[in-house]
């Protein structure tokens, strides 16, 4: 034993490591190679899988984000001809076709289709199908192609929207696609359909916007494997074009991974698929596999170099510590007595004066000033909403109203609001008690919540009657929405037993331009509809019903 530590010693002096700061300087180095040998030998055993990754995290960042791009792109066509589609003017006039007014209305139809295409840069015709599938009118345009699947008129008897098969227009020179919505009646009575050809230039644009690096590639394929456009290709001979089924049935199998197979020329490549499920297509990121192993060449170059730098590093930091280590050597295990004697508490403690002190005093500052920017969002919540329902309280919806009257005058677009009311809601609460009183005003809240959209204003105004303000939306709108209102209410299963809703409707600035005026003319509306018998909706009248209103309700008083 004593012939091997006197071996040892004789290497170690030999090695000049007989001082700490050598052999602080030895410990790091060794300390800092093996792990990085290791490690190294590690990363090249598994290269394959692991330099990889990067160019498969673009692919799939590409085709995840154009499939969620065109569903969003898909949505915000069928809002846009919902909207159209809604239009009084189209209901109308095709219930009028078949009349004496049949000429003037099938005129302003096409007007209206002519009008609303020029508003929907993507659509190149819109037409208007009846119930036989007879193209009734139709917009200017190119017109041809657009057709309904034999079972497309069914389906959007029962449904919300039908979406076709992409198809190669030749007039047009590009991919196109049909769209249908319903046309209906208020009472829900199907009157046709809605009809768009959208050329998908739009489409073609953001794969060529979002697909990878030359010579990546990004393109749109149908549940069948059928190509429908490539982020720098569009044709009819592309349209034409399908996948092998091996390939595409790995690709969909694997949906959100990287799949490994070859190109219709033999070139290997390597591919993500995402499905975009309203269209039954799928978004196809690939990169030629050579690119992506030179991606990883490159990164491979970049590690040895931060490797040859930190061995530099962790050499030069312990050379340092070597002759800097016995001075503070005794401060520091004072340090360390000190701390291991002291009372640990939850709260990050402070490291110093230096610049982790520094650090540590802002987090706990931060720490402090976000909880007191939680409470303080908590109290801003409740004192805009209503404690019982959860609805706007009266103070946030008066500022509403005057916010929105303001914006009403200065864009000259209308809004309406509904003044809703519980019937019989006191002979309901003093019977049943009022938690059942109070559980029924906020079921009623519940359900004015679901049948109104996220951007109205739905608050309590007072005691059992409601306000909701409908953005840009018609007086006729209003009393859609409020009859959807009250029909709900009515069918709705309450502790007590059945209860009612009596609605005033009025829109601005038809039937008053500041909030008391608009809110005096939905309360003359409810008057009148609590009057008529109640559970009803009633519109109101113009400036001159209203004054004759109030001059009634003097004489009464």
């Amino acid at each position: 034993m004593s012939h091997w530590k006197e071996t040892i010693a004789r290497r170690l002096r030999a090695l000049h490591l007989g001082s700490i700061r050598n052999q602080i300087l030895a410990f790091a180095v060794l300390a800092t190679l093996l792990p990085t040998l290791a490690t190294t030998l590690v990363f090249y055993g598994r290269n394959r899988r692991s330099l990889n990754d990067e160019a498969v995290q673009e692919l799939l960042g590409a085709s995840s984000e154009a499939a969620r791009e065109i569903d969003l792109w898909l949505n915000q066509r069928l809002d846009d001809m919902r909207a159209a589609a809604g239009s009084y003017v189209v209901a109308e006039n095709l219930a009028k076709l078949r009349g004496r007014e049949g000429a003037q209305a099938l005129g302003r139809l096409r007007d209206y289709l002519s009008s609303a295409r020029e508003r929907l840069p993507d659509h190149e015709a819109l037409l208007v199908i009846d119930p036989g599938g007879r193209v009734v009118a139709g917009s200017s345009g190119r017109v041809g192609g657009v057709r309904l699947p034999p079972d497309g008129l069914n389906a959007l008897r029962t449904g919300g929207a039908l979406v076709g098969e992409a198809y190669w227009d030749a007039a047009l020179g590009r991919a196109a696609i049909v769209l249908a919505v319903p046309i209906r009646q208020v009472d829900g009575l199907f009157l046709g359909a809605f009809t768009a050809k959208l050329n998908l230039h739009t489409v073609a644009d953001l794969l060529h916007r979002l697909s990878p690096d030359d010579p990546g590639d990004l393109y749109l394929m149908t549940d069948q494997g059928r190509l429908v456009l490539r982020s720098r290709v569009s044709s009819a001979d592309l349209m034409r074009t399908k996948l092998p089924d091996k390939t595409a049935a790995v690709l969909f199998e694997r949906e959100g991974q990287s799949v490994v197979y070859q190109r219709a020329g033999g070139q290997e490549v390597v591919g993500t698929l995402r499905r975009v499920p309203q269209l039954h297509w799928a978004a196809i990121a690939e990169l030629p596999q050579a690119e992506a192993f030179r991606r990883a060449g490159q990164l491979r170059n970049v590690a040895a170099l931060m490797i040859l730098a930190l061995l530099a590093g962790v050499g030069l930091i312990a050379y340092v510590l070597g002759l800097l280590i016995a001075r503070p050597l005794g401060q520091l295990t004072s340090a360390a007595a000190k701390v291991t004697e002291g009372d640990l508490s939850a709260d990050l403690p402070v490291g110093g004066a230096g610049e982790v002190g520094e650090l540590t005093r802002a987090f706990n500052t931060l720490v402090l000033r976000l909880r007191e920017r939680e409470s303080q969002a908590e109290l801003e919540r409740l004192s805009i909403t209503d404690a019982l329902t959860g609805l706007y309280n009266r103070r946030h919806l008066m500022g509403t109203l005057v916010s929105e009257a303001q914006r009403s005058r200065r864009l000259r677009r209308p809004f309406s609001v509904l003044l809703a009311d519980a019937d019989h809601f006191k002979q309901y609460n003093d019977t049943h008690g009022h938690p059942a009183g109070d559980a029924a005003l906020v079921k009623i809240a519940d359900i004015l919540r679901k049948t109104t959209r996220a951007v109205d204003c739905v608050a309590r105004y007072g005691g059992e009657e409601f306000l909701v303000v409908l953005l840009e939306t018609t007086v006729a709108t209003a009393a859609v929405v409020g009859e959807r209102i009250r029909a709900r209410v009515a069918a709705e299963a309450f502790t007590g037993g059945r209860m009612t809703m009596s609605i005033g409707v009025a829109e601005c600035p038809t039937h008053g331009d500041t909030p008391e005026e608009l809110i005096a003319s939905a309360d003359a509306a409810l008057y009148e509809a609590k009057g008529a018998g109640r559970d009803r909706v009633v519109a109101a009248g113009g400036k001159q019903e209203r004054e004759k209103e109030k001059r009634r309700r003097k004489g009464e008083a």
